[in-house]
């Protein structure tokens, strides 16, 4: 049973940047795509970053150019690098499988809050 945690959120002014971290336990490798969700007070969870295996990349229009998602296999790390953040991208972040079967166990997710 893969554990997913979630790290790097904080309290960070408008334009600002974080650098958000998932660490899972055991192998990520054979897990095509993994992606980051988020999700605000009053409001569903939503994909807002996605990468596979093989290092391809989509995103949410909102976030296009600001955040990069990356992969380390090797670390068993996903990682999402949000610039010029906007006050609507406060959220709680989580990091899970994207278009699997299943969805691993939720992690706790990591509070981002962005101030205007």
């Amino acid at each position: 049973q893969v554990q997913l945690v979630e790290s790097g959120g904080g309290l960070v002014q408008a334009g600002g940047s974080l650098r958000l971290s998932c660490a899972a336990s055991g192998s990520i490798f054979s897990i095509n795509t993994m992606g980051w969700y988020r999700q605000a007070p009053g409001k569903q969870r939503e994909l807002v970053a996605a990468i596979t295996s093989g290092g391809s990349r989509n995103y949410v229009d909102s976030v296009k150019g600001r955040f990069t998602i990356s992969r380390d296999n090797a670390k068993n790390t996903v990682y999402l690098q949000m610039n010029s953040l906007k006050p609507e991208d406060t959220a709680v972040y989580y990091c899970n499988t994207y278009g699997s079967i299943r969805y691993l166990t939720w992690g706790q997710g990591t509070q981002v809050t962005v101030s205007s």
